[in-house]
């Protein structure tokens, strides 16, 4: 992976992430790291079950970035649920 594929990948997961939060109704208690990796995790796995329907993943492809988005929806809310928060000293 050259470095280009890793800028790509965080801008990609910022985005995916971002909207993953977007979507999850209330506050989310997470860092914008974390809301990046979330993001990378889901792009990473969107692609794969795309993969695995057959569907092209090479360029845009509607479907894989609903899937995309679909599982950065279910990682923002898993980790806004079990991620500890910082409390207040």
């Amino acid at each position: 992976m050259t470095i280009g594929g890793i800028i790509t990948a965080i801008i990609f997961g910022a985005i995916i992430g971002g909207l993953g939060r977007l979507i999850v109704p209330g506050k989310q208690h997470m860092s914008i790291w974390l809301t990046i990796v979330v993001g990378i995790v889901a792009a990473f796995l969107g692609t794969g079950v795309a993969h695995l329907f057959g569907l092209k993943t090479h360029g845009w492809n509607f479907w894989e970035t609903v899937f995309q988005i679909v599982f950065a929806v279910v990682g923002v809310y898993l980790v806004a649920t079990f991620w500890p928060r910082k409390t207040a000293r």
